[in-house]
């Protein structure tokens, strides 16, 4: 479980800390084995990763727990993205610079030109100066024209970067249906041409939804849900939002009794006087 139990006697909490809906991972956050486990083991498989589930079910925290902030980058996906503005808000996260092109692609669509500075992702450049001496440049190592509904040449700008974090696309049932199956097309060759990994969260209940959209994911893609707790995991959060209710109001209690107890100590000092 998150946290110490013992140290609720210790600690002063809010009321915004326990319970409700957080910024952060919640006081009462607790490790499930089906959940946590095997999420964390699913990351060293090479594999995507979709964690599902009915809404607060804890997609979110989950990540934030197992994962440290310098592991992935997030992208927060729109109601109003297709494959291309989803593809250029990867490369946006994973450092590009990324402004649209004059030139059309096949489709008709514009390309997009995609620059990533030096010094970024561990690329430098050497300028003048003493020999061992680096600066970090402003001037572009990377200038790339893309078509961004081209999932080739997002793995080949994601190469170029010597990319290796994860991608985290939140909400991916933001997306329009046509572009959530758009990328399931894509997730393949991802997974084929390249090391990428992505960790997709989403609110729905059936558990091979990406699989459903393209069949050829079976076996890339690996489901966490997120709705999976027994009686115990339930058992704990509970008590653990007791102990802090308990804290809580002896806090109160505690400082409604020295407001008192100040009240009565000015009120004996102004009849002395």
């Amino acid at each position: 479980m998150f946290g110490d139990h013992n140290s609720v006697q210790t600690k002063s909490f809010t009321t915004d800390e326990v319970y409700g809906v957080t910024r952060d991972v919640p006081l009462n956050y607790v490790t499930r084995k089906k959940v946590d486990d095997s999420f964390v083991s699913t990351l060293t498989r090479d594999k995507h990763v979709v964690i599902f589930g009915s809404s607060k079910q804890g997609k979110t925290c989950l990540r934030k727990h197992c994962l440290k902030d310098d592991d992935y980058i997030l992208v927060q996906c729109s109601n109003k993205w297709n494959i291309q503005e989803l593809h250029s808000n990867i490369l946006k996260r994973a450092g590009f610079q990324v402004v649209q092109s004059e030139k059309k692609t096949i489709e008709g669509t514009n390309k997009i030109n995609a620059g990533l500075k030096a010094g970024f992702m561990g690329i430098s450049a050497e300028l003048g100066g003493e020999k061992g001496s680096t600066e970090t440049s402003e001037v572009e190592v990377h200038d790339l024209e893309l078509d961004p509904g081209d999932v080739n040449d997002i793995i080949a700008a994601l190469k170029a970067a010597n990319f290796q974090k994860f991608i985290v696309l939140e909400d991916f049932h933001y997306l329009p249906v046509s572009t959530q199956i758009d990328f399931s097309v894509a997730l393949k060759a991802f997974h084929e041409a390249s090391k990428v990994c992505f960790i997709i969260i989403g609110v729905w209940l059936d558990n091979d939804r990406l699989i459903v959209y393209n069949g050829d994911l079976t076996g890339r893609v690996v489901s966490v849900d997120a709705d999976t707790w027994t009686e115990e995991e339930l058992g704990s959060v509970i008590s653990w939002a007791q102990k802090c209710s308990t804290l809580l109001l002896i806090q109160r209690l505690q400082r409604v009794s020295l407001s008192f107890l100040s009240s009565v100590s000015t009120l004996f000092k102004r009849v002395a006087a």
